[in-house]
């Protein structure tokens, strides 16, 4: 079996490792109740629905809140 000649430098395994570790964009999808931007196979986080039927109650930000 052949043996190295040299190894190979760091900075060359480094860049190979990092060419990987990109990330992708979060996909979403329109909500087809209230038409916002939802992860897809997710609860709207808006109206609450999901496959057609309110699944979670939405609770409102400004509830409790007094700002008078």
């Amino acid at each position: 079996m052949a043996n190295l000649k040299w190894k190979t430098p760091r900075s060359k395994t480094r860049s190979r490792r990092a060419a990987n570790w990109k990330l992708n964009p979060v996909t979403t999808v329109d909500c087809p109740q209230c038409k916002q931007a939802k992860r897809p196979h997710f609860v709207c986080q808006f109206c609450g629905f999901y496959d057609g039927r309110q699944v979670v109650q939405v609770k409102d930000p400004h509830a409790g809140h007094d700002h008078g």
